[in-house]
Parts: structure tokens; C-alpha cells; sequence
């Protein structure tokens, strides 16, 4: 038998049937991901976010702003690279990029992230965070209807894996969002006022955004425009590198632009949006006074009203 018949005689991967699978994956314990070590420069730019809380998003955001809308990008992440990513061939991480700033996407905690830049950070709805981390994770990182929306929270979810959870991160970024060089928004805010918040990225990144930019930048970043270039937003560079260090079949795929909505959590079960509740009240409202998610955003968009006044 040659070697190609020997390959081939080899079953093919498969995608995990149980969560004790899913958190050996290198991609999900923490063996593959560590932060590059660049020298880090007063401009750059740090995209950073829990998983499934708008990172590509702001990515687009970010680099539309600082190149004037180019659209002349294989895949985002290519342009805006993720910091603690296994190295992607040809991409020199701490080089110079296409457009500058440099701008760096990276789901680090504040404490870890490297400093001596500026840092944008974006969080969402715990509840739609969630809903957005299971079907992103479906069909990529396990079978389709393999595990119930119970199944992957109660497993995964609030498992202290890669980045911490979403509590201990966005609790991390919360404290230092008084800083000068920290913009810390929300995902509801950027949909309800889209343009608004390009302005402000903008002026944060020391960048003059004039009415035709800004208009280019908040029409690229609409969820219209994204669906239909899906293809610059799939993360297949970097899909392609996991699924081969994780042992995953090489074609499986998944996707960064869903549905874009607030809300998609209307139909979790009951016993989620509980537990969702009551790990609110364990890290925000017992020690920082903060009752909910909806109560957090009010106090940031005080704070960020005071600070343009």
C-alpha cells in the first residue's frame, strides 16, 4: 500500500458528539492561543470583545475607517489580524499593515492584553452573546443538533476556557473604561445609532472622518453589506490552521455575520436566561451595584456623554 492509499484508508475526522471532546480541542483549551509578542506602538489599535460580541463587526469598523473604505481585502483578518492566533503563513503579525493605524483584533482580558496602545472594547447582551457562541460553534466545533442550547451553556459556556468567561472578561474591561486610551461600547448601541458610533471610533482613533467617510464606513459595516460579502468575513485563514491543529475535518466552515439582531435570545429556555441571572448578580450586582445588563449600558452612555461635553 502507498502512502497516499495509507491516507486515505484513514477515517476521516469527525466533528465532536460529546462536550468531554469539545473542551480537549486545542482550539478550546487554551493550548494553541497565546498573545504575540510585537512591540506594541502608541497607535495601535486593539479590537478586543468576548467571543460573540461583535469583534468582526468593529473589525470592519475599524479598517474601513483607516483606509478610507478599501473593500481590497482577501478576509478581514488578514488586515486586522488576531493577536493570540496560531500563525497564519505569509502574515508577519507585528509588521507593517496595509493602512494605519496598525489594528489588531484580540479577545484578551485587559489584565493579559499587551499594553501601550488604544484599546476598543465591545460587549453585548449576555443572553444574545450566547445564542450567537452556540450557532457559531455548531457544525464547526460539534455536529449539528448534536447538543442542546442547555447542553453547550451548562458545558462550555460558563467554563473558564480560553479567555476567561463573559462575566470575568467584560468585568475586566469595565474597570478601566474610564481610561483615555479606552473605548468601551456595546453592541445595542452601535446598531441603534451605527453612524454615530463610526464618528466616535474615529475620533478615539485620532482619525478626521469627514461626512463622505463616514457615510462609506457606516454603509460597509451594515449587516446587508456584510452578508453579502461573507466571504471576507468567514475567518477561513484562520479556520482553515484550527481545523487541522484540532483534528477537525479540513472543509468544515463557519460563519462571523448571523443575524446582527438584539433580542435572538427571546426563545432561550427559562432555565438559561436563570442561570444568565443569577451569574449576573454573582459578578455585577453583588460587588460593583450594577442590577443588569440594561442598567451597565445606561452608566457607560452616561460616562461616554460626560466625556464629549
Amino acid at each position: 500500500m502507498t502512502r497516499a492509499e495509507a491516507r486515505r484508508s484513514q477515517p476521516s475526522p469527525r466533528l465532536p458528539t460529546s462536550i468531554q471532546r469539545i473542551l480537549a480541542l486545542p482550539a478550546q483549551d487554551g493550548r494553541v492561543f497565546a498573545p504575540a509578542d510585537i512591540r506594541v506602538e502608541p497607535s495601535d489599535v486593539f479590537v478586543a470583545s468576548f467571543p460573540k460580541c461583535g469583534t468582526t463587526w468593529m473589525q470592519q469598523i475599524v479598517h474601513g475607517l483607516r483606509s478610507g473604505g478599501s473593500m481590497d481585502f482577501e478576509e478581514i483578518s488578514l488586515v486586522v489580524p488576531w493577536l493570540e492566533c496560531p500563525p497564519i503563513p505569509g502574515l508577519d503579525l507585528g509588521g507593517p499593515q496595509v493602512a494605519r493605524p496598525r489594528a489588531f483584533k484580540s479577545h484578551l482580558r485587559w489584565d493579559d492584553i499587551p499594553k501601550g496602545g488604544r484599546y476598543i472594547y465591545i460587549t453585548r447582551a449576555p443572553a444574545d452573546a450566547f445564542v450567537s457562541f452556540y450557532y457559531f460553534l455548531s457544525g464547526w466545533m460539534f455536529e449539528p443538533d448534536a447538543f442542546s442550547l442547555e447542553d453547550i451553556y451548562e458545558g462550555v459556556f460558563v467554563n473558564d476556557l480560553l479567555f476567561g468567561t463573559y462575566w470575568e472578561h467584560l468585568r475586566s474591561w469595565w474597570q478601566v473604561r474610564e481610561r483615555e486610551d479606552v473605548l468601551l461600547m456595546t453592541y445595542e448601541d452601535l446598531i441603534q445609532d451605527l453612524e454615530g458610533s463610526v464618528r466616535r471610533i474615529g475620533a478615539f482613533m485620532g482619525l478626521s472622518v469627514d461626512d463622505a467617510l463616514a457615510a462609506t464606513v457606516t454603509r460597509q459595516a451594515t449587516f446587508a453589506f456584510m452578508h453579502a460579502h461573507e466571504r471576507q468575513f468567514d475567518d477561513h485563514p484562520t479556520t482553515a490552521i484550527l481545523n487541522t491543529l484540532a483534528e477537525l475535518p479540513p472543509d468544515v466552515r463557519t460563519t462571523k455575520v448571523r443575524t446582527g439582531r438584539i433580542g435572538d435570545s427571546a426563545r432561550l429556555p427559562a432555565s438559561i436566561h436563570a442561570a444568565l441571572d443569577s451569574a449576573w448578580r454573582e459578578h455585577f450586582e453583588g460587588p460593583l451595584g450594577i442590577p443588569s445588563y440594561t442598567h451597565l449600558r445606561q452608566l457607560l452612555n452616561e460616562s461616554l456623554d460626560c466625556a464629549s461635553d
